[in-house]
Formats: structure tokens, sequence, C-alpha cells
């Protein structure tokens, strides 16, 4: 990577930093503290928590802040009138999307429609670069045999997530927008300091055999520090998986259990009882292509063990001591009414929610079926990476793409090619597709082919994604297997 400090005499980047009052943030601006290339100006929304968070960087000296609204185009364009790069970050994540998905569509959607058009009426468009931040939730539930994925997989969004589906959106309009220099990075789980403090129902959607390529917020925020002083040409317009490398890469089980001996906690389940957590319907998978983000960029540095223990020096004094307490304590009065909230998988068993009953665990039969502690089995799924078929030939180059390349990804979709005027290597030019089930919709070649999306009301329609893969082997790669999975 070249060396991007800044020399004597060259001018001080301006980086526009949203979200910058998140986990996220607030560690991307404390690497930023230390970068003297860049000024830092963060977008934010007045609020007293964030004007607390932001107390801590009273005394930063290339930080400034812009109070506004992110569905405020007027504000949007008037931040970013004077910068170099806008590093995306702000969102409504969940559980806060759950809870509000049309606050998380109207955000998430609506500020990357604010940022392109902005940047769109400059002056000069291709003077300022944009980063965008998306998500492993694009691509869902992807458990063994099936745990490896790269950019191209399916994107296939687990039933209720907003946040997810959001992301997806904001993906393709930043894919499709035109603009001179722009990349996307699909975030993993960010492991920082108040990971051991969550309290939510949504951790009882996470199944034990899951896996996730976690990564720290130290790193996380290294990579954007990276990116404000300047990224290599060679990064603009790709897709990016961020993910932690192989030291990162846990099932969900192995986090519960580190978790529990940094907490003290003998046996972790005696917590709870093994039928309380969700075994289907979270996100996350293991990366095949991770190492390529950090190749260009590179940002890691952190470990696991490192980070863990970062998180228990910070958090209070009760939860580092939970092992001391009584586990039936902690199981029946704080555990178990945690999976009976809303949104909660015991909530919707007491409910006979069988909308929620069939996403997180096939249906109640197979509920009753998942059995106690003494037939569990630690969940070790493969580390020999494997590749899905994405339905054309890789190894050509886009700029050779041309009709016949496309006709086959759409048939390995089960669907067609409606364009009649192709030009060879326009893998950026928007055409017409039509998917297996009549559904007409326009996309690059880039967007269907590099990124993995299709059909977008087949996407929004999580429920059916079994029904869909009868019609769609590029979709039934994962689907047959997770439907044999949890049979």
């Amino acid at each position: 990577m070249p060396d991007v400090r800044r020399r004597p005499g060259q001018p001080r980047r301006r980086v526009l930093l949203t979200g910058a009052t998140g986990n996220w943030g607030r560690a991307t601006l404390r690497e930023l503290r230390e970068r003297d290339a860049v000024d830092v100006i963060a977008f934010v929304k007045r609020t007293a928590a964030d004007e607390r968070a932001l107390v801590e960087f009273a005394d930063m000296t290339n930080l400034s802040v812009v109070w506004g609204d992110l569905t405020d185009y007027t504000a949007v364009r008037d931040a970013i009138a004077n910068v170099d790069a806008v590093l995306h970050v702000g969102a409504v994540v969940s559980p806060l999307a759950d809870e509000h998905p049309a606050l998380a569509r109207k955000v998430n959607v609506g500020s990357m429609q604010n940022i392109i058009r902005a940047v769109k009426a400059l002056p000069d468009p291709a003077r300022v670069e944009v980063v965008g931040i998306g998500s492993v939730a694009e691509t869902g539930d992807r458990q063994a045999p099936h745990h490896w994925g790269r950019i191209g997989d399916p994107l296939r969004v687990s039933q209720f997530d907003e946040y997810g589906q959001t992301k997806v959106i904001a993906e393709k309009l930043l894919l499709e927008s035109a603009l001179p220099k722009w990349a996307w990075l699909r975030q993993t789980g960010i492991f920082h300091p108040g990971m051991l403090e969550i309290r939510d129902p949504i951790m009882t959607h996470s199944p034990f055999a899951g896996v996730l390529e976690w990564v720290s917020d130290k790193d996380s925020a290294r990579l954007l520090a990276s990116l404000a002083e300047g990224a290599p040409q060679e990064f603009w317009g790709g897709v990016y998986n961020i993910g932690g490398g192989e030291s990162w890469r846990l099932t969900n089980w192995q986090l519960q259990t580190a978790i529990g001996d940094a907490m003290g906690v003998r046996d972790i389940r005696t917590w709870y009882d093994r039928n309380w957590f969700a075994t289907q319907n979270f996100h996350g998978h293991w990366y095949t292509d991770s190492d390529r983000l950090n190749d260009l960029i590179p940002f890691r540095a952190d470990t696991f063990a490192d980070a863990l223990s970062r998180a228990l020096d910070a958090a209070p004094g009760s939860v580092r001591s939970a092992g001391k307490v009584p586990a039936w304590i902690v199981k029946n009065l704080v555990m178990k009414p945690l999976t009976l909230k809303d949104r909660g998988t015991m909530d919707a068993i007491r409910r006979r929610d069988n909308e929620a009953i069939t996403a997180h665990f096939g249906s109640l039969d197979a509920w009753k079926l998942i059995g106690d502690w003494s037939t569990f089995v630690e969940p070790e799924p493969s580390r020999d990476p494997s590749y899905l078929d994405h339905g054309y030939d890789e190894a050509k180059d886009p700029s050779t793409w041309s009709a016949i390349d496309y006709l086959q990804a759409a048939s390995f979709r089960g669907g067609e090619l409606l364009s009649s005027h192709v030009r060879t290597g326009a893998a950026g030019v928007p055409l017409v597709w039509r998917c297996a089930f009549g559904h007409i919709f326009a996309g690059s070649p880039r967007l269907i082919l590099i990124a993995g999306h299709w059909c977008p009301e087949c996407l929004r329609d999580s429920s059916a994604y079994n029904s869909q893969a009868e019609r769609n082997p590029f979709l039934a790669q994962i689907e047959r297997q997770h439907q044999l999975t949890n049979a």
C-alpha cells in the first residue's frame, strides 16, 4: 500500500464521518485522533446521548462536529460540500431496526440516497470518495456445510431482519449510482467493549451451530482511518467483506463459552435451556475472501483474546463477577425473562406465533425435538473453505463480459436477460432481467454477477426462499441444504 501520510506542504484531507457516536464511530474517532493527515467532520444528529458520547473528544484538535439529520438532504449537501471523502457508517441497526422497521428504511436507505444526490450535485463529483457500509446480514443464515462465503454469493436476508433488507437496497443504490469513486464494505459482527453488557432478546436468535468471522472495534477503526488517509486506486469500485481473518472465525457456541469463561462461569449451559436458542434464521459465515480487503488496506492487528480482555476490563463489576452468582439466579431471573420479551424465542413459543416459530426453529414439532443438554454435541464445522457456484466463468475479466455471460448467469438463477442490446465490457451499465416468477427488474452485470443481487421482489419475500429455490439453482445451493440441515 502506498504511503498516504501527509507530507510537508500537502493539503490535509477532510473526511466526513457519519455514525460517529456509535461503537464503531467512536473507535474510529479514537484512531483518527492520532492521524495527522486528516481533519474529521463528524455528522451527528443532536441528542443528549450523542452530546454525551462526544465529550470524550472535546480536546480532539482535528475534529469538528456538524449537527444534522441524515434524512435531511440540505444538511447532507452542506456537510459534503468541502470534503474529500465520506465514510458512511451511520445507520439504524438491530435490534432497534427490528423494533422500528420504518425508521430503519427511512434512515438507512434515505441517507444513501441523499449522499449520492449531494455528491452528484458537486461541480466535480470525482473529487469525493464515498465508502458505504453494508452487513453480513445481507447474506443471512449460512450454517454448515455452506458456512463459507464470499462476495457474489446469493443475497438471502433472514426473516424479520429489516436492517439487512435496508442494507441490500442501500448497496444497490451505491453500486448503480455511477459515482466516480465508491466502495461498499459488508461489515461483520464487531466485537467491542460493550458486548458483555448486551441484554436483548436478539441474543436468543443466534444458533449455537451458527458461525461468524468477527472483527474487533479497533481493527475496524484502523480500516476506516486508513481509508480516511487515502486508498489505492484499485480499491475503488469494489465490494468487500470485512473480517478479522482465521483466528476470528468462531462458532456461536465458541463465542458463548469464551465469554462465559471470561466472566468465571464454569459451565455456560447452567445459564440457559438448550431450546431457548433458535436453530436457524440468523446470519453469519466465514469468509474465503476477507483477506482481499486486508491486502489492499492493511488493518488487522488485534486478537480475539485481547478484545475479550478489553471488554471484560470495561464491564461493570457485576458482569466481571457473574460467575460468582448462583447459576439458577442468572438463569431464572435474568436469562429466562429475556427470552419471554417481545421478539424473544420463548415469547413466540408461548404465543404460538407460527410465523416466528417456523422462522427460528422450522416448526413447533422441530422445537420440541431439540432436547436437553444431555444430547448436545458441540458444533465443529469444517475449517476447509468451500465455494458456491456463481453461474458464470469467473476466470474472465469483466472487461470481456458479453451477452453470453449474462445469459448464463440469468439461466443459473432461473431467469432470463431481457435486454437485447448489450455492450461488451459495460459491467456497470444496467440491463433488464426477469426472474423465474415473472418479476422484471433492472441491474448492472456488476450488481448481479459480482455482488450477488438478483430479483429485489423475491429477495424481499424472505419467508418464500424455499419455494424460490425450486426454480433458482443459484439460491438452491444454500436453500436445499438449509432444509436438510433443519429437517
